[in-house]
């Protein structure tokens, strides 16, 4: 399978992210680019050039907007995905990290564990429908999707 060998986020005109959603964006591009697996499929009869890729994640006109360039700059492949059926995923996710976050400064570590099993799950949700979102567009694997899932939570964040 191909591989993402760079992730960029647009996100010019958004507020400026707190610390904490800073740190889980520097966190999910270092561990994504260690390790991801990304490929494009062949779409019809068109050829699709091979990985590995450089993508720009972007909010537009209210839709996540993948576009995708081969190492070299050619340009691979461009899909909008609806915003909708990440919504509640994401507001969901943004609660319980807040959760986990004020937990961490005042309650006992088997509080916090409970929280972030809780965490854990919404993100692995969120993952999820990322992955039934790119069927037919991209292939990625569950570390992938969990990453680049937290990636359009700091979209989402900013927006």
């Amino acid at each position: 399978m191909s591989h993402i060998v760079d992730i960029a986020l647009d996100d010019a005109g958004l507020p400026p992210p707190t610390p904490e959603i800073e740190q889980e964006r520097k966190v999910a591009m270092f561990d994504l680019l260690e390790q991801n697996s990304f490929t494009l499929p062949k779409r019809d009869d068109r050829i699709v050039p091979e990985g590995p890729y450089r993508v720009m994640l972007s909010i537009r006109e209210k839709r996540l907007v993948f576009d995708i360039e081969t190492e070299e700059g050619q340009k691979a492949a461009e899909f909008h995905l609806s915003l909708g059926p990440f919504r509640q995923v994401v507001k969901d996710y943004f609660q319980i990290c807040e959760s986990y976050y004020n937990a961490v400064k005042t309650m006992p570590p088997s509080q916090i564990e409970t929280i972030d099993m809780a965490r854990r799950g919404i993100h692995n949700e969120g993952s999820r429908v990322l992955r039934e979102r790119l069927e037919g567009k991209a292939d990625v694997d569950d570390d992938t999707a969990r990453r680049l899932f937290t990636l359009i939570c700091v979209l989402h964040f900013g927006g």
